[in-house]
C-alpha cells in the first residue's frame, strides 16, 4: 500500500463524513415542510433501490443465506432504518441539530456497556475514562437546563433514537463481525427492509404531503449521494484504513455538525458550550478506541 492510496483513502472517509453532517442541515431545513417517517421513509427506500446492483452481484449469496442470517438481517433493518433512522428524522423537528448530534452520541457509552453483557466484549480503562470524559462534556453543555414543551418532546424522543442507534451498533457489529456475509448485501437488504416498513409506517400514520420540487431534489440528493454513494465509499476506505484511524475520522462529524448548524442554520453557540462539545468529542473517540477491532458498522 503506497502513501497515495492511504491519503485517498482519507480523504474519502473525510467526504463521507461531511456528507453524512450535511444530512442534519439539509434535514432540519425540510422537517417541516414534510412529515419525519415520510420523509425518512422516502429517502432510505430510494437509496435502497439504487444500492439493489449489489444484492445482484451477490445474488447467489442472497440465495444462501439461512433463516438465522435472514433473522438478523431484518432485525437490523428493523432497529436501525424503521427505528433508528426514524426517530431521527422526528427528532430533529423539535430539537436542535447540535444538542441532538450531542446526545446521539450517548450511543458510545450505552453500546461500550451492553457489549460486555451482549457481545462478551469488556472496554478497556482508557475507553471507561473517554466515557467519562464524554459525560463531563455533556454536563457542561446543557448547564443549567432550560426545558420547554417542544424541547421535552425532543429530548424524550432523542433518548429512544439513542437506544436504537445502541441497539442497532451491537446487531451490526454482531452480523459484521462474524464476515460471512457481504457488507453490500448487509446493507442493501437491511435497507431494503427497514425502509420499507418505515415508509409503510409514514404513509399510515401521516397525511401524504404535496411534495415541492425542492424537497424532491433533497430528497433525492440524501438518498444517492449521502446515503448510496457515501456508504460505497466509506466500506472501500475501511479497506485501507485502521480502526483507529476510520474511528478518528467517524467521530469528527459531531463537530462539524455544530459548525454546520451554526453556519447554516443559525443555532447560538457560546464559549461554554463550545467547551463542552471538545470534551464530547474526545470522550467519544476514546470510548471509541479499539486497536484490535475493524470498525465494521456505523449510523448517518
Amino acid at each position: 500500500m503506497n502513501r497515495s492510496d492511504r491519503l485517498r483513502a482519507i480523504l474519502q472517509a473525510l467526504l463521507v463524513t461531511f456528507l453524512w453532517s450535511t444530512s442534519w442541515v439539509l434535514i432540519k431545513k425540510s422537517i417541516h415542510d414534510l412529515p419525519p417517517l415520510i420523509f425518512a421513509g422516502l429517502r432510505y427506500a430510494l437509496a435502497a433501490l439504487i444500492l439493489m446492483p449489489a444484492l445482484w452481484k451477490h445474488r447467489t449469496v442472497v440465495r444462501r443465506l439461512s433463516r438465522q442470517q435472514w433473522f438478523s438481517l431484518v432485525l437490523l433493518g428493523l432497529v436501525f432504518y424503521t427505528l433508528t433512522q426514524g426517530g431521527q428524522f422526528m427528532t430533529l423537528k423539535y430539537l436542535d441539530a447540535i444538542p441532538f448530534s450531542l446526545i446521539l452520541n450517548f450511543s458510545a457509552p450505552v453500546v461500550a456497556v451492553l457489549s460486555i453483557f451482549l457481545l462478551k466484549e469488556t472496554p478497556s480503562l482508557l475507553q471507561w475514562g473517554g466515557i467519562l470524559v464524554f459525560l463531563l462534556g455533556v454536563a457542561v453543555y446543557f448547564f443549567p437546563l432550560s426545558l420547554s414543551n417542544s424541547s421535552v418532546l425532543g429530548f424524550i424522543l432523542a433518548g429512544f433514537t439513542v437506544l436504537a442507534n445502541a441497539g442497532a451498533s451491537l446487531l451490526g457489529r454482531a452480523i459484521n463481525r462474524l464476515r460471512n456475509i457481504p457488507s453490500g448485501v448487509v446493507t442493501a437488504l437491511s435497507m431494503s427492509i427497514g425502509a420499507s416498513v418505515l415508509l409503510g409506517i409514514g404513509i399510515t400514520i401521516e397525511p401524504f404531503p404535496l411534495i415541492s420540487p425542492q424537497n424532491w431534489l433533497v430528497i433525492i440528493w440524501l438518498a444517492a449521494v449521502n446515503t448510496a454513494l457515501a456508504f460505497a465509499l466509506w466500506n472501500k476506505s475501511l479497506q485501507v484504513l485502521s480502526a483507529v484511524e476510520s474511528s478518528v475520522i467517524n467521530n469528527t462529524m459531531l463537530i462539524q455538525i455544530t459548525l454546520l448548524a451554526w453556519l447554516f442554520l443559525g443555532e447560538s453557540l457560546d464559549l461554554k458550550a463550545v467547551i463542552g462539545l471538545l470534551l464530547a468529542a474526545v470522550g467519544v473517540f476514546l470510548a471509541n478506541y479499539k486497536p484490535q477491532q475493524p470498525v465494521k458498522f456505523r449510523k448517518i
